[in-house]
């Protein structure tokens, strides 16, 4: 049986990050824990860390109606791109998705439609980007809403991003895994995929009394995907030390049992200590060891944002993260940018683990049970050699570019996508401290 060795730790990786600046416009709404401008303020400290340099920029189509009805429904999408705040009330009353504009946790805002086509066409790209063989990491910070259903939003997730990359890529890996980190179980992506066996999905997550409710360590999937999803159900404390060491027991099993030829990483920030909505204890290096892991392994990777809550924890998670994908070493002191002051008071890149009880008082016998169960796979599956269908059609900014009339102004998303001088991708606009509204959070979400 061939398994996947670590490479070399610090070999280079080409690296491709997918943003578009208006991720950070949309807004939930007063007192919703969501904040897309936490997406803004990642990108802030990439660029100015000057992480920018050892990656590939681009600004991503958005994703199309015919790319998200892959997962989606199409009366669901028709649903998402026809409701707006005018006719929020006609519209919403006698309708089966009513629960879009009814439900807290999602609730209809403007331009609601155009923020999941970036959110989706950020992952589809990246898939693309990886399936062409013009990366070995993907990234993109605006997808990872791990919640939303077939035709249904949850806990702050209307599309499933997740889902429709990996379906891509699909199409040129045999078996694909996906891995969420996210403190909330990743229950999207697990029941697309719970009855086959070219997927497994891997959650670990804060289980009990705490949103979604599902991911009991006895859910191992269906059919065909019997034993093909993994949850690994955690109690609130849980410390870098012993997260380190279930996370990478679990996934060596995984990877020698499975033997995937991609890998998704859900790197949901909420599982960080001090977030609004997250119990765990985690600090930046905790949870950046699961970007390290699959990063050393040398297969193509695609790296997705997803919860998390305390937005300047957020930014400085997936800043940190991204300099382990490009292997770069950052200073622990926050730059000077558009949100510095939302980093004081100590205006320091990592976080410190607080004194509080781990209560996570049985994790051998977890680990032992789950690893009794991936000794049960059978053989790496097999599939079927069937044509391929066609790859979703990303504009090659490169022949674009080099065709292009020099009379002709080019589409927004080529121009973004060349990678010239820093100055071109930063953003200047400046909110509010986002703070101010901390003590307005709920306490239930995605």
């Amino acid at each position: 049986m061939t398994v996947s060795q670590p490479v070399k730790e610090h070999s280079k990786r080409r690296v491709a990050y997918y943003y578009d600046s208006n991720i950070g416009n949309y807004y939930y709404g007063p007192g919703h824990v969501m904040k897309p401008h936490r997406i803004r303020m990642a990108h802030e400290l990439i660029l100015n860390y000057g992480l920018y340099r050892n990656l590939s920029i681009y600004r991503p189509t958005p994703a199309s109606f015919k790319d998200i009805t892959r997962f989606h429904s199409e009366e669901y999408v028709n649903y998402l791109k026809g409701a707006n705040l005018d006719n929020v009330t006609s519209f919403g009353i006698n309708n089966q998705f009513s629960s879009v504009l009814t439900n807290d946790d999602c609730p209809m805002f403007d331009g609601l439609y155009d923020f999941c086509r970036l959110s989706c066409g950020g992952s589809l790209a990246a898939a693309v980007k990886l399936n062409k063989k013009k990366a070995d990491i993907a990234i993109n910070w605006m997808g990872g809403l791990h919640h939303a259903k077939k035709s249904e939003a949850s806990g702050f997730c209307y599309t499933n991003d997740i889902v429709i990359g990996i379906l891509e890529l699909l199409k040129h890996h045999k078996r694909v895994l996906y891995v969420d980190i996210d403190i909330h179980h990743g229950d999207g992506v697990e029941e697309a995929f719970f009855t086959t066996d070219r997927v497994m999905t891997v959650s670990f997550h804060r289980h009990g009394d705490f949103f979604p409710g599902t991911g009991d360590i006895t859910d191992i999937g269906a059919g065909k995907g019997k034993l093909y999803s993994v949850n690994v159900p955690l109690a609130d404390g849980i410390r870098d030390e012993a997260y380190k060491n279930l996370f990478e027991k679990v996934m060596d099993e995984v990877m020698y049992r499975f033997q995937p030829e991609a890998v998704v990483l859900q790197c949901g920030a909420d599982s960080l200590n001090q977030d609004r909505l997250g119990r765990f204890n985690l600090t930046l290096k905790g949870h950046g060891n699961c970007v390290s892991y699959f990063r050393s392994r040398g297969l193509p990777l695609m790296l997705v944002g997803g919860g998390g809550y305390t937005p300047r924890n957020v930014a400085r998670c997936w800043a940190y993260e991204t300099a382990l994908a490009v292997d770069m070493e950052v200073s622990n002191n926050i730059p000077f940018n558009n949100y510095y002051e939302y980093f004081g008071p100590d205006f320091q890149l990592h976080i410190d683990q607080r004194p509080v009880k781990d209560d996570n008082i049985d994790l051998d016998k977890k680990i032992e049970t789950i690893l009794d169960n991936l000794k049960l796979l059978n053989p790496v599956p097999s599939v079927e050699r069937k044509t391929s269908p066609p790859d979703a059609v990303v504009p090659d900014e490169k022949i674009v570019v080099e065709y292009a009339d020099p009379d002709v102004t080019l589409p927004q998303e080529l121009e973004d996508s060349i990678i010239q001088h820093e100055g071109e991708f930063f953003d200047h606009e400046r909110e509010g401290d986002d703070r101010r509204n901390e003590h307005n959070g709920r306490l239930s979400a995605e």
